[in-house]
Order: structure tokens, then sequence, then C-alpha cells
């Protein structure tokens, strides 16, 4: 006869079980549980809710848990966290049982925006207490992830321009109508409907033009004001460009950010002296791709002693011989120098090509008697060259990442960075936003850092290299 192990609905303990053996001694939901308790509530500003009568409300530490392991289980909904809360033995460990629906869950998550983005740094000082985090290189990079609003249902000027002058048209249509009937009928004669609403529709439309003349944008979604319209991977949509900074030794991330900025021009900077708030210094250099590339954020990392390495934009037009890359600057008497010896001397200032900083032109005095001429440059008045303001750190820097050494590293970034976004987006199966506004998707993006760190800890909590704050 076969004998198979069935499920025995009457059976009885002698004792009742622990809620202790529910989970394992190294089970995720424990090591969870350690972090929350270390955590000083106070100090990172959560609202404590106070209830003198009635049911008294869930804790902080227990509310917290359940954000942190849920994320960390790809659970991010409030339901689907009361749902879990009920079924998830982990979580039923985690809370003792307790059960706080989704509305609790979220009120705790919208009172406490700012205190569970300040999270993200208590777990990182944890990381460095327990000497996990490098200071020697570091990696920044950006990517975009969807908004939560659809494409669709967002306002685009182009589309908005052709809709009212087709409703303009409709509503003058309908208007020579009326004035037909009028002249064939007497008695009363009232508005039809199809014009009242192409009105309203009228109205509508103008308003929402109107809002983006007001920001001057030409893409916008009504409750979603924030986003933007980023090209990425081939496509355009509503987009965040979401940051973050990672330790090359632990493959930690020590930094992260999400800004509505379309490209990562003028991060570098504050996302280096975010690491320090979080680590308490910044690594000995911090490598970027292209993107982060600014003369005025070299600058400023130099300002600030920040060891930073991105690869400098060169000129797209190759002159040879007469190439810009030739010409030397003498600091002390301020005029370029040609390779046939000519003086290329201060003539003006302007804003460069985009408006964001003052450039110098020096221009060529002795282009008639000069031979070459013709060959260094078109322009009659003689050949021109701009030095922005921030040359000489452009300059410094250039020079920086002649090194072998140097080069080597900023070949590193790709497999330092990159990863992480391949395991966030596919591991962790987070693509898009499911929240709206700024303040909203930071606060997510810093839980899906958190967990991520999590994950990497994990595995040191078992060895007990972690140092709690208790």
């Amino acid at each position: 006869m076969k004998r198979e192990i069935r499920a025995d609905y009457s059976q009885t303990f002698l004792l009742p079980p622990s809620l202790e053996d529910w989970v394992g001694a190294n089970h995720p939901a424990r090591f969870i549980r350690d972090f929350v308790e270390s955590l000083d509530y106070e100090g990172l500003g959560f609202h404590t809710p106070s209830c003198d009568t009635g049911r008294p409300p869930y804790s902080t530490e227990l509310l917290l848990s359940v954000w942190l392991y849920g994320y960390l289980q790809k659970i991010r909904s409030s339901r689907g966290l009361e749902r879990a809360c009920r079924d998830n033995m982990s979580l039923l460990w985690l809370t003792g049982m307790n059960s706080p629906d989704h509305n609790t869950l979220w009120r705790f998550y919208s009172c406490n925006k700012g205190a569970l983005r300040r999270v993200f740094r208590q777990l990182v000082g944890v990381a460095c207490r327990s000497g996990l985090v490098g200071l020697v290189v570091h990696a920044v990079d950006g990517t975009k992830i969807r908004s939560r609003s659809s494409d669709a249902s967002a306002w685009h000027r182009k589309d908005l321009e052709a809709l009212l002058e087709s409703v303009d048209s409709s509503i003058a249509e309908t208007l020579s109508e009326i004035e037909s009937a009028e002249g064939s009928e007497s008695g009363e004669y009232r508005l039809p409907e199809k014009l009242v609403d192409a009105e309203k529709r009228r109205e509508e439309i103008k308003h929402a033009l109107s809002e983006l003349e007001a920001i001057d944008r030409a893409h916008m979604h009504p409750d979603d004001p924030e986003a933007r319209m980023i090209r990425s991977g081939g496509q355009t949509h509503l987009n965040y460009n979401a940051q973050v900074v990672v330790d090359r030794d632990s493959e930690l991330l020590v930094s992260e950010t999400v800004v509505n900025d379309e490209s990562d021009n003028e991060m570098l900077v504050a996302m280096v002296d975010d690491v320090v708030c979080n680590v308490g210094e910044a690594a000995e250099e911090t490598v970027g791709d292209g993107g982060y590339y600014s003369p005025g954020q070299l600058s400023k990392a130099e300002e600030r002693g920040h060891g930073v390495l991105v690869p400098v934009k060169e000129s797209s037009c190759d002159r040879g011989r007469f190439d810009r890359s030739n010409f030397r600057y003498d600091e002390f008497e301020d005029v370029y120098i040609c390779p046939e010896g000519q003086r290329l001397s201060y003539w003006r200032t302007r804003c460069n090509s985009h408006g964001k900083y003052q450039v110098g032109v020096y221009r060529c005095r002795n282009a008639v008697n000069c031979p070459m001429s013709e060959d260094c440059s078109s322009n009659k008045k003689g050949r021109m060259i701009q030095r922005g303001e921030y040359e000489g750190a452009v300059t410094r820097h250039r020079k920086k990442q002649e090194s072998q050494q140097n080069r080597q590293l900023m070949k590193s970034r790709k497999w330092i960075v990159e990863p992480v976004f391949g395991q966030i987006k596919e591991n962790m199966g987070f693509r898009r936003f499911t929240v709206r506004r700024l303040e909203n998707v930071q606060t997510q993006w810093s839980l899906i850092c958190t967990a991520f760190n999590l994950k990497k800890l994990y595995r040191h909590w078992l060895t007990g290299r972690l140092v709690f704050n208790n």
C-alpha cells in the first residue's frame, strides 16, 4: 500500500509553539530586526503618534520593519504589505503576529518621507563602522526610470495646439450652422449641447497650454508635473533621473538621489558631497562617464579637494598642426602662442554657447603678415581661441588622466556601477516608480537603495562582521 504524507488538521500541541521558532537563526527577518532595533528614531526624525485614548498606535520600529522587509522581498505597495502581514510567516514573526492595515502603513510612509530617506545614511554608517566601505575608488552614474504617469495622458504642446485648432474649426462650423438656422427659423433658439461642450473643451486646452507656457516646457503631466520627457534606450518617456555612487571594494551604494534633470552635467560635486555626509570623507578618486563632464564641476571639485575622473570632451574639429591643442597658453602674459610663434592676445569676454559661464576670446592680430594664416583659419580677421573661466581646471584634469593608472580607473567605472542598475531593474524587478511627484519618488528610490545594501550586508551579518550601534 502506498504511503503518503498528508496534512493532519486535527493535530494538537502539548505545549504552545514559540514565536521565536518560526524563523531560523540565520533568517533575513532577524537581520532586519537587528538593524531596526539599532536605529535612533528621534534622531532620524520619525513622527511618533500619540494616543491617550482608544487603541494604541503601532510602533515606528514595527512599521519600519514591515516596509524594509517588504522592499527586500519586492513587495512595494501598502496593500501588498497588508496581505503579507497576514500570510507571510516571516512578517508574522517580524510583527509579532500584528497586522497593520494598508492605511496605517501608507500614513507611516507619507508622514516620514524624510526620515525614511535618512535610514539609508544610517545603514551606510553601519557598513562604515564595520570596516566594509573602502575609500579608494567610487563610481558615480545615473539611470532613467519611468514615472508612474502615462505618456498618453500628459500634456504635449504640439498635440494641444493641433487639438485647439480642430476644436476652433468645429466651433466655427457649429456657429455657421446656428446663423443659417436663425435666418430661417423663428422663436427662441438655444445653443446646441455640442457647442457648449466644445467651448468647455477649448477652455481646458487653453488652460493646459498656459500651464506649459508658464513653465516654458513642451511636455507636462498634470498629476506628476516634476517628471520630464527624457530620452533613454532609444525611446522618450516621462522619466526621472536616479543617481548612485558605488564603492568599488564592497559594491555598496554610498550615495543616492533622484533628480528631474535630463543630464548628469551638474551632479558630480553634489554626489561626492553627499558621500562625505554619509561616509565622512570622499574616496581618493570618484570616476564618472562623459555625461558628468562640466568645466564648472571640475573646478568646484578641485576647490573642495575632491579627486574626480571624468572623460574630458575634446573638439571634434581636427586642424592638424594648427589644432587648438597645439596652441600654448602663457599664463603670465595672458596670451596664446601658436605653432608659428604668433601671439593671440586677449580681445573680449562673452558667455559661452550655453550661457552658463564666461569665456575669454583671444585673437591673432598679425594674420595679414602670417604666411600660414590660410592654413590656420578661414577668418580674415585672424584666428580666435576661446578660453573658459574654468580652463585651468580642465587643463589640469586633462593632464591628470594621461597617466596609465587613471585611464584604467576610468575604464573600471563600467563594471563597478553599471551592474548595480542591472541588479535593481532585473533581480529586484524595479523598472518604474509606483508613486508620483519628486519627493515621493526620492523616498521610494532611497528605500530601493536601502534594500540593495541590505542584501549586500546580509552575508556580512551572517559572519558577525556588522557592528550595530545599539
